[in-house]
């Protein structure tokens, strides 16, 4: 039995804070052990931002992507 697309929608929907945390939790872990290996404590802050800034935009990908297929 195929899942219908309205559920499909919401599938996609509801993992999207879990893709966000992924995201960020991983260029904050990079960024940690950089500062760690180079002795700083700048790369934590600027691949947690950057981490950020990659989780929504692909939130906003994902939601035009799910528009344009609902029309």
């Amino acid at each position: 039995m195929p899942i219908p697309k309205k559920a499909n929608k919401w599938l996609q929907l509801i993992s999207i804070p879990a893709q966000m945390g992924i995201v960020i939790f991983l260029f904050a872990y990079l960024g940690q052990y950089l500062d760690e290996k180079y002795e700083s404590e700048n790369y934590v802050k600027i691949f947690t931002v950057v981490g950020v800034f990659l989780a929504m935009y692909n939130v906003i990908r994902q939601v035009n992507q799910l528009n344009k297929d609902d029309k």
